[in-house]
């Protein structure tokens, strides 16, 4: 398939490349409609790409008075949060896990993921001027990661001369407090931003029965810091810092206490510069560093059960190009180099991994119906498979009031160090988990001392002497765009993801004890489809009304296969054991076949008002296996979380142009989902119930 994209690439990329275009470019006027930067890393209209897109604008932001990421995030058609370790929370994207989805701010990426997730609770949206969200595969412009899509925080830069700021603060259920200040300077070809934020809350406890919290109390703080210089009307100087730390109670069991310590910092400098009309280019240096810290103390003495580190740096230089030989054509182009560098408990080596890459982006109108974006990057890798990531998108205007568009690409996301160099043995379970580049040394040494015969060998030491594949997907979207007037927008994109080599964990040998030694390999296939619909009507400036669904399906080939052939069986209450069909194959865990938002906004302009409503709906889902079906699959006798909505409201009030108050009230009619008993896993752990809140912004 990669080879096919790649033919066609080549084909469209000579045709539209001797085009005679005359017409001027009218995407890149900015003043048109809402403009996004994420999806082709130039600035174009968001109406005109023909890739699946969407912006959560600075207004909503405010409006609906949220504070981190995840809880803006969650009321997005096609995204869904979910809690996957302690605390913490991952995004969905057209069901695809959370990391497979790129989390970029102002373009460049975080690090510190956890067994492969980024939390994004860590990330507070008080400074960001948009969110833009693009779905489907990006390794073409953005390589590992983004198998599934990108979204990037977009935060804000200073817009008023002189000196401004403000101040905000919002207090809400379980002591759950939020207080930021920004202040900004502006003068003619210089500009400076600082920002501050303090997040904390006493958590909240779903599980009654056990005397542990299910989100033990936190307290964060974020500071920022944005520079823009003007050497001259050509040249332009960017550079940003930011800072994160926390500290969070840990509390697994109530013979356990600890505490998890985070700490983050980043730093992003810019040089960009315009030749002339045709030629600019940019040169980018980043640097991001994550520490965690984790201790567990046991309760009855103090003494020390368990403690881990986590310390990760990514250095990034990059230089990119732009060039418009005409008003109708823009061609991109860079090259740079990733330096990761982790040390971690439980590894057996400290990994240095070194990525070089070069990506080229052609963006073309051959006429005003027509636009046509044909991408591709290369990177390599020192300690796996180079990979070549082609992409190809078109949109046609069918008329004034409709518009086609479509999307192929190829997406991967590169073995993690965790699934390369990982050597932990679980002193309670007798268990051990080996990396896959270190199953050669660590296997045969287990072998030599002993506590693994050659008999109790699985999988021949020799199968491991290869590179692990970097797991990859091609993504496919097409739709279509219809504005019957100027006061309504439909949009509908269907898309399907066909994931390879997918990284699971293996038995590779038996202990003479009984336990298993595990690795990781490339081993299962997957595939998610489904449709996408969103609708928004804005009838005047005071009213706002939007909504979206999502249809998912979400499989693993292998399940299917098993289910199909019959090899497929269930514990049942009272029935015993009994074979199952494909029509009982449920889909992969934590995935719902419908999603649907709907949210109303209000201005009462007059009085300096605003008021919204917005809702979430999520049907029935399942977690693990829990009647002993083949290989853990789901199927329609398992049990669920069943399906569920949620409904917040916000209103908000100016005082004196300065002072605004607002209040609100998140999950209103008090929806949760506690476990029946202490053994029950099949809950929600991240909604809390009904959270009120009051806030006070002051502007200066």
């Amino acid at each position: 398939m990669r080879f096919i994209i790649t033919i066609l690439f080549v084909i469209i990329f000579s045709f539209f490349s001797k085009a005679q275009i005359t017409l001027k470019d009218t995407v890149v006027e900015q003043k048109l409609g809402e403009v996004l930067i994420t999806a082709t890393r130039t600035y174009r209209q968001l109406s005109s790409l023909p890739l699946p897109a969407q912006i959560v604008s600075e207004k909503e932001l405010k409006e609906v008075n949220t504070t981190r990421l995840n809880e803006i995030l969650n009321e997005q058609t096609g995204l869904i949060t979910v809690s996957e370790f302690v605390g913490g929370e991952g995004v969905q994207m057209q069901g695809l896990d959370s990391q497979y989805t790129l989390i970029l701010v102002d373009g460049v990426p975080l690090v510190g993921r956890s067994a492969g997730t980024l939390d994004i609770r860590r990330l507070t949206v008080g400074n960001i001027k948009q969110i833009e969200i693009v779905k489907g595969a990006s390794s073409s412009l953005y390589g590992s990661e983004a198998l599934g899509g990108v979204i990037n925080i977009i935060t804000e830069n200073p817009k008023k001369t002189g000196i401004t700021g403000d101040l905000n603060y919002r207090f809400a259920t379980f002591n759950a407090q939020d207080i930021n200040t920004s202040i900004n300077y502006k003068k003619e070809k210089f500009s400076l931003g600082a920002y501050l934020n303090r997040n904390s809350s006493d958590g909240y406890d779903l599980i009654n029965a056990v005397d542990v919290n299910t989100v033990d109390p936190y307290t964060n703080y974020t500071f920022s810091t944005k520079l823009n210089f003007d050497l001259n009307n050509n040249t332009n100087l960017f550079a940003s810092g930011r800072i994160y730390t926390e500290d969070q109670d840990y509390t697994p069991t109530s013979e356990e206490s600890g505490e998890i310590k985070v700490n983050e910092w980043n730093t992003h400098l810019k040089l960009d510069h315009k030749y002339n009309k045709k030629w600019s280019s940019y040169f980018e240096f980043y640097a991001t560093r994550y520490i965690a810290e984790e201790y567990l103390n046991s309760v009855a003495d103090n003494s020390l059960v368990s403690e881990s580190d986590y310390d990760e740096l990514l250095m990034r230089p990059e230089i990119r190009a732009t060039y418009n030989p005409n008003d109708k054509s823009t061609f991109i182009g860079g090259i740079g180099m990733d330096h990761e560098v982790l040390e971690r408990t439980d590894f057996t080596t400290k990994p240095i991994f070194n990525s070089p890459y070069v990506f080229l982006q052609y963006d073309t109108n051959p006429n005003e119906k027509l636009n046509v974006i044909l991408g591709a990057r290369f990177d390599s890798h020192s300690d796996y498979e180079s990979q070549f990531s082609p992409k190809a998108a078109v949109r046609y205007e069918l008329s004034d009031k409709i518009a086609l568009k479509g999307s192929v690409g190829y997406g991967f996301k590169a073995p993690d160090f965790r699934q390369l160099y990982f050597n932990f043995t679980n002193a309670f379970g007798g268990y051990t988990i080996l990396g896959y580049n270190t199953v050669e040394t660590e296997l045969a040494q287990l072998i030599e001392d002993g506590v693994v015969n050659e008999n109790g060998v699985l999988v021949p030491i020799s199968a491991f002497q290869g590179n692990l594949k970097p797991e990859n997907s091609i993504a496919y979207n097409f739709g279509f765009n219809y504005k019957p007037i100027s006061t309504l927008n439909l949009d509908l994109n269907l898309f399907r993801n066909d994931i390879q080599d997918l990284i699971d964990t293996q038995r590779i040998a038996n202990k003479v004890s009984g336990n298993g030694v595990y690795s990781y390999t490339n081993v299962n296939k997957a595939y998610t489809y489904g449709l996408e619909f969103n609708a928004s009507w804005k009838p005047n400036n005071q009213l706002k009304l939007s909504g979206g669904y999502q249809y998912l399906i979400a499989r693993d080939k292998d399940a299917v296969d098993a289910f199909k052939n019959g090899e497929a069986f269930a514990s049942i209450s009272g029935q015993g054991s009994i074979e199952l069909n494909e029509d009982d194959y449920f889909g992969l865990p934590n995935r719902s076949k419908h999603m649907a938002n709907l949210k109303v906004f209000y201005d009462f302009e007059g009085i300096d008002l605003n008021t919204n409503i917005r809702g979430t709906y999520r049907s029935k889902y399942g977690l693990y296996d829990t009647n002993g079906t083949v290989n853990g699959y789901l199927d329609k006798y398992d049990d669920f979380v069943d399906a569920y909505s949620t409904w917040d409201w916000a209103i908000n009030k100016t005082f004196y142009k300065n002072y605004e108050l607002g209040f609100g009230v998140e999950n209103i009619f008090d929806f949760t989902d506690l476990p029946e008993s202490d053994a029950d896993a099949i809950y929600i752990g991240n909604i809390p119930g009904r959270i009120i809140y009051g806030k006070l912004n002051i502007t200066f």
